[in-house]
């Protein structure tokens, strides 16, 4: 009789416990970083008793508000391997400065390896046209409206890196304006004086 009130308390236990595993994953930093598995490819080692087959996993991560990550990971498992990915994806993420949030400020151009590639801001409406790998990093990027085009390799790794790379050379007038010393005012003013503002932005 002594026991039924002590299995009732650990009952409410692991239901308080199983609340609070739940809680810090909906509040935490990453509660809203979203995660995009772009390629996985099993590889094998060959061994002294024969060959022993691992996953290696190619993953994007963002939260669609200007910052994205990458990361690859391998084991073997398929799960592990995405875990470690993600991991790494989430300790390499950078910002990319949005115009408007939902496009990009000016076009740009990646190169890794043999992976070349083009972004190009767009207006309103247009979406995300891309595809493979460039979609998953856009996407998790947060733009909105933007086009892509890979002119090389289309390794998944290379895409990506590439991709990161024309990611990494966007500029917005703040930082333009900071560079030269001078205040966004003047750089977007010239647009008005007929000089060609993207010049005048892009640097």
């Amino acid at each position: 009789m002594a026991r039924e009130p002590r299995s009732g308390g650990g009952g409410g236990d692991r239901r308080d416990n199983r609340n609070n595993r739940n809680g810090p994953q909906a509040d935490g930093p990453d509660s809203d970083i979203v995660e995009k598995l772009v390629h996985i490819n099993r590889v094998a080692a060959t061994v002294k008793g024969g060959r022993r087959f691992s996953f290696a996993a190619l993953m994007v991560v963002g939260d669609q508000k200007g910052r994205v990550g990458y990361g690859h990971g391998k084991a073997r498992e398929v799960p592990e391997a995405i875990r470690k990915a993600t991991e790494e994806a989430k300790k390499s993420m950078i910002r990319v400065p949005l115009r408007e949030s939902r496009t990009l400020h000016h076009d740009g151009n990646g190169r890794w390896g043999a992976g070349k590639v083009m972004v190009r801001a767009a207006p309103p409406g247009t979406g995300v046209i891309a595809g493979g790998p460039m979609r998953a990093v856009l996407e998790t990027l947060g733009v909105q409206d933007v086009v892509g085009k890979s002119n090389g390799s289309s390794n998944p790794y290379n895409m990506v890196r590439a991709t990161f790379e024309a990611l990494k050379a966007q500029s917005s007038p703040r930082q333009i304006a900071a560079k030269r010393g001078k205040k966004v005012s003047d750089l977007l003013g010239r647009r008005t004086d007929g000089a060609s503002a993207p010049d005048a932005i892009e640097g």
